[in-house]
């Protein structure tokens, strides 16, 4: 019988594989509504797949934000998968996330299944029902994808009473995995007769919307544990050497797992919070066979030079750069000016970041090391003043390349909608802070801010001093945060926080010290709580 390595090494016909994942359509911030970012980059996503010559569109998870997405939410789902299904690509695969109803993403399969748009929203019954074979226009077969959805707690262990932690974590990661193994035998057992038919490497994709160990997160970026007890975290070694790529969801920050170059998560499109606003958004291009488009090692670099004096002198400032455009290539052209570098595998954060941005339970020492190699990536490779903006923002930047196997993965940077901005400080740090960023602004630019007051001396009436620093300037406040009222002054935190400050286990840790609950109750009582949180995640309307 043949070994993974026998079939990588047989000729493969050229292939070329986008995997994107948590669009989270519908998803507001701060109570403001996106979606004309979201429109944007479903065009640009739509111009991306012709520009290359993509045959097999995946995402990965969390298409909506909800599990009762809007009915704008839904057009504009509805309408790419329209657009895309009559351009060059030949196929769409999506996987539900925790996000999404599954239910709701199955409904329209059936039908979706006449312009080659394959959706797997429930862990199938039937196995075999998660393993596609996708063929080309020709009739002959393309690829193999393993479309394996979110695994509900339901779907991989069955629970039973008085079972500790312990036990349910051991239980979870084992049904997950029993889940892959049987998905990756049916797979190469269709791939052994593809192989024996057509006489040449037939790859293997498996999806997933998982947590990884030691995955990087940042702090407001809405990512959920997502299983009780923050249980059924996964490691590289849970999928077969079979898989040539794994194409993942649920954690925002581009990244591989375990150093694994062929186990990825691509990230979400936009900054879903501030906290990735520093990030250089990305989808994942993988190439097979005979190479369709040379991808290039060099990483694009910034061509803005105010941006970069802004991010050097002002280091409580956090922004990407870029508006809604309605010109697509208006729009690309602006990647190239965004302040954050390109590296190896993981996208965004700068040495001034501070590491509370970001959980440090998930941030392992590999992509600690990488994010300091962030300022030599930049200042190593192309001259900015030689290099067009516009050229830099084509070019998809080459992760691996494997010549054994015929198989490339590129990243194609995504242009950032709209700008964002994270401001700390006292307020004359907060003021120079905003007006650098105003100056950097084009006649066509906005900015929405989030301001953090971190001065010593309390001030009074602190919404009406940031909002007189922002009159008559192309920016919006869309968050204050007072860290002296919140860490000095108990009773002032009480009234002027809102539950948009907190969240669902924030409100939680509050009532048990409110009510004086004792030390040795606790654990329990938050066992129970997070069960029952999860169980209303995870209830899916949708269904019967």
């Amino acid at each position: 019988m043949l070994t993974p390595a026998d079939t990588k090494s047989l000729p493969t016909n050229p292939l070329t594989i986008l995997h994107t994942s948590d669009w989270h359509l519908g998803r507001r911030l701060y109570g403001r509504m996106r979606y004309d970012e979201f429109a944007a980059f479903l065009d640009w996503l739509e111009t991306a797949i012709s520009e290359q010559h993509v045959d097999v569109l995946i995402v990965a998870g969390d298409i909506f934000d909800t599990m009762t997405p809007s009915n704008r939410a839904q057009a504009l789902y509805y309408e790419f998968l329209g657009r895309v299904s009559r351009s060059c690509c030949q196929h769409i695969v999506i996987v539900a996330g925790n996000h999404d109803s599954p239910t709701f993403l199955d409904a329209p399969s059936y039908v979706l299944k006449f312009l080659n748009v394959h959706v797997i929203g429930t862990a199938c019954e039937d196995l075999n029902d998660e393993v596609l074979v996708l063929d080309d226009t020709d009739g002959t077969p393309h690829c193999i994808i393993a479309a394996v959805p979110y695994l509900r707690d339901r779907d991989v262990r069955s629970s039973s009473a008085g079972e500790s932690m312990d036990s349910k974590d051991a239980n979870v990661i084992k049904g997950i995995r029993a889940h892959y193994d049987d998905v990756a035998s049916i797979a190469k057992s269709k791939q052994a007769q593809l192989i024996k038919s057509h006489q040449r490497h037939i790859p293997i994709i498996a999806t997933g919307h998982l947590f990884a160990a030691g995955g990087t997160t940042t702090e407001d970026d809405g990512v959920r544990e997502l299983y009780v007890g923050s249980l059924g975290k996964i490691s590289a070694d849970m999928f077969d050497e079979g898989f040539d790529y794994v194409a993942l969801g649920h954690l925002h920050v581009p990244q591989r797992v375990g150093g694994r170059e062929s186990i990825r998560y691509s990230g979400s499109p936009i900054a879903m919070g501030f906290g990735e606003a520093r990030q250089q958004k990305q989808v994942l291009l993988i190439q097979f066979g005979a190479v369709k488009n040379e991808f290039s090692d060099k990483k694009p670099i910034s061509n803005n030079t105010a941006a970069h004096t802004i991010a050097s002198n002002v280091p409580q400032i956090t922004s990407t750069v870029a508006t809604i455009e309605t010109s697509v290539e208006k729009a690309a052209k602006k990647v190239a000016n965004q302040t954050s570098g390109f590296m190896d595998d993981l996208f965004g954060f700068d040495d001034s970041v501070d590491n509370e941005g970001r959980d440090k339970s998930n941030v392992d020492e590999h992509h600690v090391k990488q994010e300091r190699k962030v300022d030599d990536l930049n200042s190593n490779d192309v001259d900015s003043k030689t290099t067009s903006p516009s050229a830099a923002a084509s070019i998809p930047q080459r992760l691996h390349f494997d010549k054994s196997c015929q198989m490339q993965i590129a990243s194609l940077p995504i242009p950032t909608f709209q700008r964002l901005a994270q401001v700390s400080g006292d307020l004359q740090s907060i003021q120079q802070a905003i007006d650098s960023t105003t100056q950097s602004l084009d006649d066509t630019e906005s900015v929405w801010l989030e301001v953090i007051y971190t001065g010593d001396e309390l001030v009074s009436e602190l919404r009406e001093h940031i909002q007189a620093m922002v009159d008559g300037l192309p920016c919006e406040v869309l968050k204050i945060k007072n860290t002296r009222t919140y860490n000095k002054v108990l009773n002032q935190q009480q009234t002027s926080e809102t539950l948009q400050d907190l969240d669902e286990e924030e409100v939680f840790e509050r009532c048990l010290l409110l009510n004086e609950v004792a030390d040795e109750q606790k654990n329990a009582l938050r066992e129970a709580y997070q069960q029952i949180i999860y169980n209303l995640r995870h209830e899916d309307t949708q269904a019967e």
